[in-house]
């Protein structure tokens, strides 16, 4: 389990025996940076005052020097300093305020939070929104008068909360520092933590629970540790290293929210939010890949009231309409007759302004391509379900069939692939994507780039085995490694005495 840190400023602010973690006073972290060497503390400041150049805002900004996790961040003491700089977040935040509340205004004007937990029954989701936007440890809300309205919000120093208030903080110290992680037990010590995004409602994710702990053995012998977190644990993010999203992503849900935040805390995300923009939308790596001079089939943009008259003569019959953000071959349709064209088209238009219409290549599989970090990965034969011209067959009632597999080493798959799939991941970015590609006898084509591909032990790992998640632990590690390098080279500037 990750160390935990409780700073405080005078003894009495918080006694040794009200937590199972090491409480130490600020100035003691402050004067010793060396007592750390080697560890990543999660640190949680409780200082009477975060005021610029105070000992509690200087806790902060050299944990964040020293590579430590710490609540509050430099950022959230700076935006609550003034109502300016937090007026960003108040129309989110009433408008979950009035939800929670439902038209019955509490009778105190003022109401207390603590680490995503509210002392008002009914304010529950609000509290983790509110940790969402500003890490600190407990916070006043203050409500407008006759409104529901947020007036002020600002810290609370621990050392002014009495009884019942003190109790809720010291409850909810010990919920928000509670951890179960799915390494194994016996692990040495981690380095770094990475914290897996999954959805356990997501009844196709691209990685099953069982590759989710393979990943997690081998990155436990890497000195990394890996503990799964869920759609509801965004106030929590900051306490890891790094994020790997194993839920699909969407760049309105939630995913696309963690992948912003991770980067707002200088944590190595994939997916990053910038390729899921690149991604997530067919119009884009149309325009993207043509302008690169990637092969593609044979493309169109369609606008909703364009006519759609003749595009069967120029694209060939039968044509693939497609939704631009659709996923797992959902929203993709295969029409032959102008009148299945109309109809197909009319119903992607309700939900879109603009559809892709792409010639149609029959072919047994497609290939995908792995590529991490600009290097081929793995290289996949996906074949087309039973009886059906795509690798997922969408039936009645949500059911899904899948054609099989075949996995090949990458030096077995032809050049040309592997060289098109990379060429392809280059217009993206450094992370990690699955380029999904043609091979007929007019060469190879790209079809599509997924920014969230799917990832397991038996598929795309059949080859690799545990060597696929070691490469994947070793991109985050390097960047890591990195930023810990970059930060102490700051911290060097800044120490050493003017020449």
């Amino acid at each position: 389990m990750s160390d935990w840190l409780i700073l405080v400023e005078a003894a009495g602010d918080l006694a040794q025996h009200e937590t199972p973690h090491k409480v130490m006073r600020l100035r003691d972290y402050i004067a010793n940076p060396k007592l750390f060497t080697g560890r990543r503390p999660n640190v949680v400041n409780l200082a009477r005052s975060y005021g610029y150049q105070s000992e509690g805002y200087y806790a902060s900004l050299l944990a964040e020097a020293r590579g430590h996790r710490v609540m509050p961040t430099v950022q959230s003491i700076t935006e609550l300093s003034r109502k300016t700089l937090y007026a960003q977040a108040l129309p989110e935040l009433n408008a979950a305020l009035v939800k929670d509340l439902e038209g019955q205004r509490p009778e105190a004007a003022s109401l207390v939070f603590a680490l995503g937990r509210s002392t008002h029954p009914r304010l529950g989701k609000f509290a983790k929104l509110l940790l969402d936007w500003f890490r600190v440890p407990v916070l006043e809300v203050t409500l407008a008068p006759q409104k529901f309205e947020i007036e002020r919000i600002r810290s609370l120093p621990v050392q002014t909360l009495k009884g019942d208030t003190r109790a809720f903080f010291l409850d909810s110290l010990e919920t928000h520092t509670r951890r179960a992680w799915i390494a194994p037990k016996e692990k040495a010590q981690a380095r770094w933590s990475l914290a897996v995004l999954l959805d356990p409602e997501e009844r196709t994710p691209p990685s099953s629970q069982a590759s989710m702990k393979r990943l997690a053995s081998v990155a436990a012998k890497m000195g990394v540790e890996v503990e799964p977190i869920g759609p509801g644990d965004l106030a929590s993010l900051a306490e890891y290293d790094a994020l790997f999203i194993r839920s699909t992503t969407a760049i309105d849900n939630y995913t696309y929210r963690f992948a912003r935040r991770a980067e707002q805390e200088g944590m190595p995300v994939i997916d990053d939010t910038v390729s899921m923009l690149r991604c997530t939308n067919k119009v884009f790596l149309k325009e993207l890949l043509e302008l690169a001079g990637v092969p593609g089939p044979r493309t169109e943009v369609i606008a909703e009231k364009a006519s759609l008259d003749g595009l069967l003569d120029r694209l060939g019959s039968p044509v693939v309409l497609k939704a631009p953000d659709g996923s797992f071959s959902r929203s993709v349709f295969k029409v032959s007759t102008e009148a299945e064209l109309k109809e197909r088209a009319k119903q992607l238009f309700e939900d879109t302004a603009l559809i892709i219409a792409q010639e149609y290549m029959p072919t047994t599989y497609d290939w995908r391509v792995g590529v991490l970090g600009g290097q081929a990965l793995f290289a996949c034969k996906y074949k087309m379900a039973r009886g059906h011209w795509q690798i997922i067959k969408h039936g009645e009632g949500g059911r899904i069939t899948e054609g099989g597999s075949e996995t090949l080493p990458v030096d077995q798959a032809p050049p040309a692939v592997i060289e098109t799939a990379l060429k392809a991941a280059r217009l993206i970015g450094d992370g990690l994507y699955g380029i999904d590609l043609k091979e007929n006898d007019r060469g190879v084509f790209v079809i599509e780039i997924n920014d969230n591909p799917n990832l397991d032990t038996d598929v795309e790992g059949a080859v690799l085995k545990d060597a696929l998640w070691a490469a994947l632990i070793d991109w985050f590690s390097q960047r890591l490694e990195r930023r810990m390098g970059a930060s102490a080279s700051r911290k060097a500037r800044n120490l050493s005495p003017a020449g």
